[in-house]
C-alpha cells in the first residue's frame, strides 16, 4: 500500500515511491528507492517538495507515534497537466542548463549500473525525457543548443542529453504522437548505453583512434541493445535505435548494413540527430563544427541520411541553428540567439563585430524579421580573430 506523507518525515528504511513535485523540484533524477543514506534523507527534508509516497509493503511505516495526516492509495495518482508557455531564450536557457546537469547524472548513474551488470531501469529516467519535452515546448532552441556545450569528459553523457532533445524535436517536426514522441525521445536518452562498456581510455583517446580501437567501438550498439533486452520500460523503438542508429540509407553502416528500405523511421531519426550532435560538439581530438556548416555538409553526404527526415530535421532546428556564426549584408558579423517563428532564413542574430572596420562593436540584437538586414551567408570566426563565441547566445546560465 501507499501513503501519502510530509517529506518532514522521511526516514531512512522508507521507501520512496515518488515525489509530490516537478522532477526539477528536487534533487533525485529518479524517484523509487529505498533511503539507506542519511544525507539522502537530508536532501528531502530541505528540498522544495512538501510531500512524498511511500510503499509501505516495501519500506518502513511513518510512526505511530507523529500525529500527521497522512493519505492512503494502491497507485500514485497521476499529476495534474501543466500547459507549457512559450518562453524566451534566455528565460529557458537557464532551466535548461539545469536539467542538463541533472540529465548528465541520470546517465552517468545507468553507464555505472550498465558496467556493474544490473538492468537498467528505463522507465525511471521517464521524468527527464518529460522535463527535456516540456522544455523544448517552452523554447526548442534553448536546451538543444546548450546541451551542444560539453567538455571532453561530459561528451558521452550530454551526447544522450541532445539527442534525447534533438529526437523529440524531430519528433514533432514529424507530426508523431505524444505517446511516440516520448518514445523517439527515451530512445535518443538511450541510444548509446552500449559505449558504458567500451573501456574510457578508448572512448576518452584525445587522438585518432587506430583501426583496432574503433572495431571495438563499433560494437557499442549491439552491445548496448543486448543491454536493453535485460531492461525494464523499454519501448521496441527505443531497442531499434540502440541497434540501428549507425545506420545509412545506403547499406554502407553498421552494425547490419541495413537500407533506406530496411531501417525503421525511428533508426532513420536516430542516425540524423546522432550524426548533428557529435559533428557540432568539441571532442578531445577536433573542435566541432559551427551549426549551420554542420546542416550543409551533412546535406551534401549522399547516401547517409534518408532525405524527408533530414529536411524535417532542418525544420526543426533552422537552416542557422542557435549558435551559428553568420555575416550579414551590412559586413556585421554575429551569432545567432533564436530562431524566427515565420521564416527559417530570419533568425535573431546578436551582432558584435565589423568585416568592415575588422574591429569589435557594440552588441546588438537584431530581430531580422522585422528588419532589412539579411543574412549574406556563414562565417568563420577564428578568420576574424573571434574567440568564445558561445558566450554571445548562451550568456550567464546560472
Amino acid at each position: 500500500m501507499l501513503k501519502k506523507i510530509p517529506a518532514e518525515h522521511v526516514c531512512l528504511g522508507m521507501h520512496l515511491q515518488a515525489f509530490c513535485g516537478a522532477w526539477m523540484d528536487h534533487p533525485f533524477w529518479r524517484s523509487k528507492f529505498v533511503l539507506t543514506d542519511p544525507k539522502d534523507v537530508a536532501l528531502i527534508r530541505d528540498c522544495a517538495v512538501r510531500e512524498v509516497w511511500i510503499d509501505i509493503g516495501k519500506g518502513l511505516d511513518i510512526a505511530p507515534s507523529l500525529d500527521v495526516v497522512t493519505t492512503t492509495a494502491e497507485e500514485v495518482p497521476p499529476p495534474a497537466p501543466v500547459v507549457q508557455e512559450k518562453t524566451s531564450f534566455n528565460d529557458e536557457v537557464k532551466r535548461a542548463a539545469r536539467i542538463c546537469a541533472k540529465g548528465k547524472e541520470a546517465v552517468i548513474s545507468m553507464f555505472q549500473e550498465a558496467r556493474m551488470g544490473k538492468a537498467i531501469e528505463a522507465e525511471a529516467a521517464m521524468p527527464l525525457v518529460e522535463e527535456i519535452s516540456n522544455s523544448i515546448l517552452r523554447n526548442p532552441g534553448a536546451l538543444i543548443s546548450l546541451a551542444r556545450l560539453k567538455t571532453a569528459d561530459d561528451y558521452t553523457y550530454l551526447h544522450s542529453v541532445a539527442v534525447c532533445a534533438l529526437m523529440i524535436a524531430l519528433a514533432r517536426q514529424l507530426g508523431l504522437s505524444d505517446d511516440e514522441t516520448r518514445d523517439a525521445g527515451m530512445a535518443g536518452l538511450l541510444h548509446d548505453l552500449g559505449k558504458a562498456l567500451i573501456p574510457m581510455e578508448i572512448l576518452n583517446k584525445p587522438g585518432k583512434l587506430t583501426d583496432g580501437e574503433f572495431t571495438i567501438v563499433k560494437t557499442h550498439p549491439k552491445k548496448g541493445y543486448e543491454l536493453l533486452l535485460t531492461a525494464t520500460g523499454v519501448s521496441e523503438i527505443t531497442k531499434d535505435v540502440c541497434l540501428h542508429h549507425h545506420e545509412k540509407i545506403d547499406g554502407s553502416g553498421y552494425p547490419m548494413g541495413l537500407n533506406s528500405e530496411t531501417m525503421s523511421l525511428y533508426a532513420k531519426m536516430g542516425a540524423v540527430c546522432d550524426v548533428y550532435d557529435a559533428i557540432t560538439s568539441n571532442r578531445p581530438y577536433k573542435a566541432g563544427w559551427d551549426p549551420a556548416e554542420s546542416i550543409k555538409r551533412m546535406a551534401e553526404w549522399k547516401g547517409h541520411f534518408d532525405p524527408t527526415v533530414f529536411q524535417a530535421f532542418v525544420k526543426s532546428l533552422g537552416i542557422y541553428p542557435t549558435g551559428s556564426f553568420v555575416r550579414l549584408e551590412s559586413g556585421r558579423l554575429g551569432v545567432v540567439i533564436e530562431q524566427g517563428e515565420k521564416s527559417l532564413l530570419k533568425p535573431k542574430v546578436r551582432v558584435f563585430f565589423s568585416s568592415k572596420s575588422q574591429a569589435y562593436i557594440k552588441p546588438e540584437t537584431i530581430d531580422l524579421a522585422r528588419s532589412p538586414e539579411k543574412i549574406a551567408g556563414r562565417d568563420d570566426p577564428q578568420k576574424w580573430g573571434i574567440k568564445d563565441i558561445d558566450r554571445y547566445w548562451a550568456g550567464d546560465k546560472s
